[in-house]
């Protein structure tokens, strides 16, 4: 591994709040770094020393710089004016604090200098605050939002919470936009203290609420490639049609008497891997993992590769995917269909009675699925209703369970963390529109596949590293002191402390602990966030909440680009390549760590944008049920009120404190709860609630809540407002036709 490939892991070990300085040798300790890596290791150090990003102290201990004088670094807005900028070079105080006002204009994602000032506050101690004084680069120059027209200008209200302030545009006429009109604008002249924001309208996508503009707005606002260009689809016809299916199958592995199923969502249509499970006379048992072959048609170089190597990943909106790979490939001749033949790459694996691993081979195979099953399926026959699915698929379902139920029991011994988090899955119209929501399947056909394909993963990944061959890894670090800190003073709040110096079997029987309670979801929401998050690096890091020192990504190529390099070695591993001399392109190790940060980049954008459409889906879902009851938990608590994850949606409300009962708020965040002066009444994290939806504003992703106590209050009152306004009216009449009786009586006589 080359020095300046443990350059970020070394910054961000030593930017850890609490990180208390260490030598040299002390601290490739605490990093556990291998033997192995220790010169490369020390190397690194070095040259970071000689270029000022880490400073070598008093006794020789390694730290980083005061943050003097200027900062670069990306910026993050607040929609009330105020941002951070997350510096390049971590420094020892971490973020910088940018009041409102002090922001030259610029929008989050914006790379900016910022000088850098000192001042005390409190019992927080010292902290940093400073201003912008340049826009070095702009993050985003394409916004999506609502076309309005006032006082005869045209403007932008752009949507979600990274631009704030309204876009002006002419020349609406130019794309036939007209007001209320969903549209992409691109931004000419950024804002700044005196000047408005202006920008020219380049698509118009039309109304807001209609299931297509939504999903296509939240792909405009992520920049995320829709469409083929016309080389990359005649490249991905030629690579299907070039197929010589019959030839293949001779020079592969053929496992037409195996039985082997697929079990996927029921709405997928690309099947990456099918499974197959043998009992041998020794009483081990063979698991076989196989998946799609996308190497034997995406090589190296090329139009193909290249788009495939840009997107990293397929996208999954509710009803809608952006492919990876062009459908004739990822819906085609590369998905794992019943009963059609495919070319696979599979991992055999044989275990004894425990669950150990006894023995791995790999190779090139022809697979023949026997049967596709939904994880839906897969949970009825586990539960003994099999319907009319084949006896051999049925039995074979049964020992698939067996060996799960031991592969997990194992890992959980090693220390493996499985957090219990719900899920739910929105029930949509034909055009795509939500239009309820249910809990998703949460059968052990999940923890099946789960199981073997991170027992297939780690395979991958052993055979690798024993040839020391780079490669991409899916890494996962400890969770930093920050972040540990942050969790043990959560779960002080929630009456579940953890000891100050627990380990991952502390975390285990913390989790165990609140199955099945009312805190149990923001326990686990903790602990996820308490974690870092996975990204893909040649990095020896190994993965935390798997308990393991060696994972890769290798069983999804048809949607994930790291899956598909680790194929090609692994095709190269089963050619003889990969012994002695090395046969073919292998990537080197500082390749490798930029592959691996564009392909974490674009995950995270994926995931980004995947969970704001599913949460404008649900909030136009609201829209129509306002005023409707829910029970939800409380998972937060912030100056101006409660957050309120609502079951039903699994989506977070804001319940304000001028929404509470009436009373005089006090709110104490770092101990997860509000207090009623008057009342006494403490209303605190974990807690559940009775609330009703009280105001939805979709382009701001908002919901806001209201108790249901206040509200049926309301009602009440309003009822009685109205009721007496009736009597008095009533009276006022009465009095009114005597009086009339009287005057028609005198006129009479």
């Amino acid at each position: 591994m080359q020095p300046n490939t443990f350059t970020d892991r070394i910054l961000r070990y030593l930017g850890t709040r609490g990180y208390r300085p260490q030598r040299l040798e002390e601290l490739g300790r605490s990093m556990r770094i291998a033997e192995d890596e220790l010169g490369d290791f020390h190397a690194a150090c070095k040259a970071l020393t000689r270029t000022g990003r880490v400073v070598l102290g008093s006794k020789s201990v390694l730290t980083l710089p005061e943050p003097t004088g200027k900062i670069i670094g990306v910026y993050r807005g607040n929609p009330r004016g105020f941002g951070f900028v997350i510096p390049d070079t971590p420094n020892t105080h971490g973020d910088l604090y940018v009041p409102a006002g002090k922001s030259k204009g610029a929008v989050t994602g914006d790379t900016v200098s910022a000088r850098v000032k000192h001042r005390r506050r409190g019992r927080s101690g010292r902290m940093i605050e400073g201003e912008i004084i340049a826009i070095l680069k702009r993050g985003q120059s394409r916004f999506v939002g609502e076309l309005r027209r006032e006082l005869k200008r045209w403007f932008v209200i752009p949507d979600g919470n990274t631009f704030h302030a309204p876009i002006l545009v002419g020349d609406v006429g130019a794309k036939g936009a007209r007001p209320g009109d969903q549209v992409v604008v691109e931004i000419i002249e950024y804002p700044t203290r005196d000047r408005e924001a202006r920008g020219v309208i380049v698509r118009v996508l039309g109304l807001p609420g209609e299931p297509e503009v939504d999903t296509q707005s939240i792909i405009a606002q992520y920049d995320i490639p829709d469409e083929f260009c016309e080389e990359v689809l005649e490249d991905a016809r030629r690579a299907a049609a070039g197929l010589d299916l019959k030839a293949e199958r001779k020079r592969r592995e053929s496992l037409d008497k195996v039985t082997t199923i697929t079990i996927d969502p029921k709405n997928a249509r690309d099947f990456d891997d099918a499974v197959s499970l043998t009992e041998n006379a020794d009483g081990t048992v063979e698991l076989g993992v196989h998946i799609a072959d996308v190497s034997y048609f995406v090589p190296e170089g090329g139009a193909l590769d290249s788009e495939a190597r840009q997107r990293s990943t397929s996208v999954y909106f509710p009803g809608y995917v952006v492919s990876m790979l062009p459908e004739v490939l990822s819906n085609g001749v590369c998905s794992l269909q019943e009963k059609q033949w495919r070319l696979t790459k599979s991992v055999f694996i044989t275990y004894d009675r425990r669950g150990r691993v006894r023995k791995t081979r790999f190779a090139n195979t022809a697979i023949h699925s026997t049967k596709r099953l939904t994880y839906e399926q897969a949970t009825r026959i586990l539960s003994g209703k099999a319907g009319r699915t084949s006896a051999r698929v049925v039995a074979l379902m049964k020992r698939m369970e067996a060996l799960a139920r031991v592969i997990r029991h194992r890992r959980i011994r090693e220390g493996m963390l499985v957090l219990d988090l719900p899920e739910v899955e929105l029930v949509l119209a034909d055009g795509g529109r939500a239009i309820d929501a249910v809990p998703a399947d949460a059968g052990f056909s999940h923890t099946i596949i789960e199981m073997f394909m991170v027992e297939a993963n780690e395979a991958v990944c052993r055979l690798l590293a024993g040839k020391n061959v780079p490669h991409l890894r899916r890494v996962h670090d400890e969770p930093g002191f920050k972040a540990q800190q942050s969790l043990h003073r959560f779960l002080k709040v929630v009456g579940r402390p953890l000891p100050k110096d627990a380990d991952r079997f502390a975390v285990q029987r913390l989790l165990d602990s609140v199955r099945g309670q009312d805190v149990s979801f923001p326990v686990n929401l903790a602990v996820l966030r308490s974690m870092q998050k996975a990204e893909y690096s040649p990095q020896l890091i190994g993965h935390y909440a798997l308990a393991g020192e060696h994972y890769t990504h290798f069983t999804s190529p048809i949607r994930r680009y790291p899956d598909l390099t680790v194929h090609r070695l692994l095709d190269l591993h089963l050619k003889g390549k990969l012994k002695g001399k090395r046969v073919g392109r292998v990537a080197g190790v500082e390749e490798l760590a930029k592959l691996g940060q564009h392909c974490s980049t674009n995950e995270r954008r994926a995931e980004s944008a995947e969970r704001e459409l599913r949460t404008v889906k649900i909030l136009r879902l609201l829209e129509g049920q306002l005023g409707d009851v829910y029970e939800g938990v409380v998972t937060g608590v912030a100056s101006f009120g409660l957050f309120v994850q609502l079951d039903k949606y699994l989506i977070d409300g804001v319940l304000r404190l001028a929404d509470l009962p009436d009373d005089w708020w006090e709110v104490d965040a770092r101990r997860g709860l509000v207090v009623g002066e008057r009342s006494g009444r403490r209303i605190k994290i974990g807690d559940r609630l009775t609330v009703v939806t009280a105001r939805i504003d979709v382009p701001k992703r908002e919901l806001e809540l209201s108790l249901a106590e206040q509200a049926r209050a309301k009602t009440d009152r309003a009822a009685d407002r109205r009721g007496r306004k009736r009597g008095a009216g009533k009276s006022k009449r009465s009095g009114a036709r005597r009086r009339d009786s009287r005057a028609a009586k005198r006129s009479h006589r």
